[in-house]
C-alpha cells in the first residue's frame, strides 16, 4: 500500500528562516529516487540544490518559482511504497501531472521507499543519482513549467530582441530547452516577461549570459520608450493610438499586467530580499550596534612583491599576493589578540576567539558574500592559496554552502582589486575588525634617504572601540605594515 509523505523546506543551518524557490528540478510525476536533488533554493547566504530523503512518485509541489518560504512549510509530497505508481497523475503533456512524456523511461530512477534523513546535498550521501532526461513535448512552452507559476512566452512573433554581435536581432526561437548560464539569469528573464527562446546567446555553443538578458531588456525598454513618445498627443489634439510594448519593457514596472503601485517610467524597484537583502540587514545592524574607528597608513609593498615572485619563480604552486596578506594578518591576530574577538551584549563581555576564521569580501554577480577560510592561522601560504581559491570560483558560480558564509572572527577586505586606494569598510557584524588593503601602485617614496619610485598601498583597519582602544589597533596595523614592507620579519612566527 502506497503512502504518501510530506517533504518539508528543511532547516539550511546558521539561522536562516526563509528560502526563494530558484528551479524546481522534478515535476509532479517524476519518480525520485531517495537524496534526488528535487528543488534549487536560494537563502540569503548561498543558492543550495536540497535533497528528498524518500523515493517514490511526486504526487504535488507546493510554491511557485520565485516564491519564498519560510523553513517547515511544505515542498512536495511523495508516494511511497508497494502501488506507489499508481499515484501518477492521468497523461498529459499539457499539465505538470503527465506521466506519459514524449522520450521519458518508465521507471527510470526508481528506488524502494526509504528515507535518509540528508537535509543538503553531500551530507552523507556518497553519490547524487542522475537525474533522468526529460524531452519535451512538442507545442509545450519551453522554460515554462505548467502549475508552477512560471511566466511562459510572450504572443507569438513578439520580436524581443536578441543579441549577436553588438546588433539587436530577432533569434529564431529555439525548440526544447534553452541553454542558461544560471537559474539566476532565467528568473530575471521570467520576471521581466522576456522569452529566452527567442534570444542568441554571446557565450560558448550559444549559452545565454546575464549580459545577453539586460541587452534585450534595454533594447526593449528603449522601443517601449520610442512607441510611447510615439503616442504623444497630435499637433491636432488628437491621442494617437499606442503600439503595444515588447514583453521585456516591463521590467520597469514588474510582471506584465501587474496592478501594483505605479512607478514613474524610467524607475526601477529592487526587492530587498537574498543576498542583498541580507548584507543590507547586517550592515545596518552593525552601524546601530558597533562604535567603529578607522586608521590607516602607507607602506612601502615593494620588498613584499619582490619576495612573491622569488616564491613564484621557484617549483610549486604559486602563491597569490591575497594568501601572503592573510598569512601576515594571523601573525598579527596573534600578537593581538583583542582584534579577533566579539561582544556579547546579553552578557557584556568581549569573547576572544582562540582559532582565526579568515572571511574575505568577495564581489559577485549576486552581491557580496564573505567566505570564510577555517582555521587560517594553521594553514601556511600555499594552503592558503588554494582555500582561497576553491572559495572564490564556488563564490562566483553560486555554490557556497551556508556553513562555507558564516562564523568569521576577523574579514580582509582586498578593495584594491577595483581601483581604490583606501576606503572606510562597515565591520562585518559580529566581528570586532576588519583590515582593508587599497591598490598597490607606483609612487614617489623616500627609501633610505632618497626619493625613489615604490610600490606603495594603503592599509585601513576598521574596529569595533569596544573590544580595544587606539594604541591596540595602531599597533596591530603597524605591525601588519611592517611585515609588508619587510617580508623578514614574519620569520619570527613561522
Amino acid at each position: 500500500m502506497a503512502q504518501v509523505l510530506e517533504f518539508k523546506l528543511p532547516d539550511l543551518g546558521e539561522g536562516l528562516t526563509e528560502a526563494e524557490i530558484v528551479r524546481w528540478l522534478v515535476q509532479v510525476g517524476d519518480v525520485v529516487a531517495v537524496d534526488q536533488p528535487v528543488v534549487e533554493v536560494e537563502t540569503a547566504k548561498a543558492m543550495v540544490e536540497v535533497p528528498c530523503p524518500y523515493g517514490g512518485v511526486v504526487t504535488a509541489r507546493f510554491g511557485e518559482e520565485g516564491a519564498e518560504l519560510p523553513v517547515g512549510a511544505p515542498l512536495l509530497t511523495v508516494a511511497v511504497g508497494e502501488g506507489a505508481e499508481g499515484h501518477r497523475p492521468a497523461a498529459d503533456p499539457g499539465t505538470d501531472g503527465g506521466a506519459a512524456r514524449a522520450g521519458e523511461q518508465p521507471g527510470a530512477g526508481e528506488r524502494r521507499s526509504e528515507g535518509s534523513g540528508n537535509v543538503l546535498v553531500g551530507y552523507g550521501t556518497s553519490e547524487a543519482p542522475a537525474r533522468r532526461r526529460r524531452v519535451r513535448p512538442q507545442g509545450r512552452a519551453s522554460g515554462a513549467t505548467a502549475g508552477s507559476g512560471t511566466a511562459g512566452a510572450g504572443p507569438s512573433g513578439a520580436g524581443v530582441p536578441g543579441r549577436a554581435n553588438g546588433r539587436v536581432r530577432a533569434a529564431e526561437p529555439v525548440d526544447g530547452p534553452v541553454p542558461v548560464i544560471s537559474p539566476l539569469v532565467r528568473r530575471l528573464a521570467r520576471e521581466n516577461d522576456l522569452d529566452l527562446r527567442e534570444l542568441t546567446g554571446s557565450g560558448p555553443d550559444g549559452l545565454i549570459l546575464r549580459a545577453d538578458v539586460e541587452y534585450a531588456l534595454r533594447a526593449a525598454a528603449a522601443q517601449g520608450g520610442r512607441a510611447a513618445r510615439e503616442a504623444g498627443p497630435h499637433p491636432d489634439g488628437t491621442v494617437r493610438e499606442q503600439a503595444p510594448a515588447a514583453t521585456a519593457g516591463a521590467a520597469a514596472t514588474g510582471s506584465a499586467g501587474s496592478t501594483g503601485s505605479a512607478v514613474p517610467p524610467g524607475d526601477v524597484r529592487i526587492p530587498l530580499k537574498g543576498v542583498r537583502g541580507a548584507v543590507a540587514d547586517k550592515l545596518a545592524r552593525s552601524r546601530r550596534e558597533i562604535p567603529d574607528a578607522t586608521c590607516w597608513v602607507d607602506a612601502d609593498a615593494t620588498e613584499l612583491m619582490r619576495a612573491r615572485a622569488a616564491v613564484n619563480a621557484a617549483s610549486g604552486p604559486k602563491i597569490s599576493l591575497v594568501a601572503l596578506l592573510a598569512r601576515i594578518c594571523t601573525a598579527a591576530l596573534a600578537r593581538f589578540p583583542e582584534l579577533n574577538s566579539t561582544v556579547d551584549t546579553q552578557a557584556r563581555e568581549i569573547v576572544r576567539f582562540d582559532h582565526v576564521h579568515l572571511g574575505f569580501a568577495a564581489q559577485t554577480d549576486r552581491g557580496l558574500v564573505v567566505p570564510v577560510v577555517r582555521d587560517a592561522h594553521a594553514r601556511d601560504a600555499e594552503a592558503l592559496t588554494s582555500e582561497f581559491a576553491r572559495l572564490t570560483e564556488a563564490a562566483r558560480a553560486g555554490r557556497l554552502t551556508p556553513g562555507e558564509l558564516t562564523g568569521g572572527t576577523f574579514t580582509l577586505n582586498n578593495y584594491g582589486v577595483f581601483g581604490v586606494d583606501g576606503s572606510t569598510p562597515i565591520v562585518n557584524h559580529p566581528e570586532a575588525a576588519m583590515l582593508g588593503v587599497g591598490r598597490i601602485v607606483p609612487k614617489p617614496w623616500v627609501h633610505e634617504g632618497e626619493l625613489a619610485v615604490r610600490q606603495v598601498v594603503q592599509l585601513s583597519l576598521t574596529f569595533d572601540h569596544r573590544v580595544c582602544d587606539g594604541g591596540t589597533a595602531g599597533g596591530f596595523l603597524r605591525y601588519v605594515a611592517d611585515c609588508v614592507e619587510q617580508p623578514a620579519v614574519l620569520l619570527r612566527t613561522l
